[in-house]
């Protein structure tokens, strides 16, 4: 009689807090107080999940709780929040990760940090878009050629350009010495490319503010006018026919 009656007394069964950060770990030790406990039935699991919740992580699973399905409910609730919560949390870590800058830290060290904040909730890939966008646009550039690298490699290459640049130079990843120079070569013929496109826009100003300015002499005017619409050239001086400015700019000319 007394052991009909254990079987049929209702236990007491420990809960431990809800872990909202790691809702998989929360529920391994909820299933270790059944087990102790002795709890089976599907309809009573459920019953203590619930019961568990707090209200604003019981709303991911209101559909859930409101209507549970007629079979397998502790499964479907356990399912559910995992998933469901996982979801949420991983977003709130993206949002988290995504205003960190890398400040004075060194590539690998950044990633260390990201990782460290974003923990087990953020899948590698996602993780890797992220500290690669936060990176100088000059190392993401190198980097894209070993984009396909794992993540750990990508850093120590980060890491090794970064060191052999230094503190004048942007950092830019390598994967080997040639990729380093390739890098900079880029970089100082983007400045020049720059420089000159500077220095013809100039030229183009110097140009048409001398062709736009008006002649002291009326009649000189009108005859350089008539002269021009009969010849696209300036008047030549010099032994070698060439006008001033072909003659000090060259070919720059041409190219305007």
């Amino acid at each position: 009689m007394a052991e009909t009656d254990a079987t049929i007394a209702p236990v007491a069964v420990k809960i431990p807090d809800f872990i909202s950060s790691d809702p998989e770990l929360w529920f391994a030790m909820v299933e270790g107080s059944f087990a102790s406990a002795g709890v089976t039935a599907d309809s009573t699991k459920f019953g203590y999940v619930v019961g568990a919740l707090p209200p604003k992580y019981a709303v991911e699973v209101k559909d859930i709780i409101m209507t549970p399905p007629s079979d397998s409910k502790y499964v479907k609730i356990k399912d559910e929040l995992i998933k469901r919560l996982s979801a949420s949390q991983e977003e709130k870590t993206r949002q988290l990760l995504e205003r960190v800058e890398i400040g004075d830290r060194k590539p690998s060290q950044f990633l260390r940090h990201l990782q460290n904040l974003a923990g087990s909730s953020v899948p590698e890939t996602l993780l890797k878009t992220l500290w690669m966008g936060r990176l100088p646009k000059s190392i993401q550039v190198a980097l894209a050629i070993v984009k396909n690298s794992k993540l750990e490699e990508l850093a120590v290459h980060a890491d090794n350009i970064a060191d052999a640049s230094g503190p004048l130079l942007p950092q830019i990843a390598e994967t080997s010495r040639s990729d380093t120079l390739e890098a900079m070569l880029n970089l100082k013929i983007s400045q020049l490319t720059l420089s000159i496109n500077q220095e013809i826009a100039t030229l183009r100003s110097e140009v048409a503010a001398i062709n736009t300015r008006p002649s002291r002499n009326p009649d000189l005017r009108s005859s350089t006018y008539r002269s021009r619409s009969r010849s696209r050239s300036r008047t030549l001086n010099g032994a070698n026919g060439l006008c001033w400015y072909h003659w000090r700019y060259g070919s720059l000319l041409l190219s305007l």
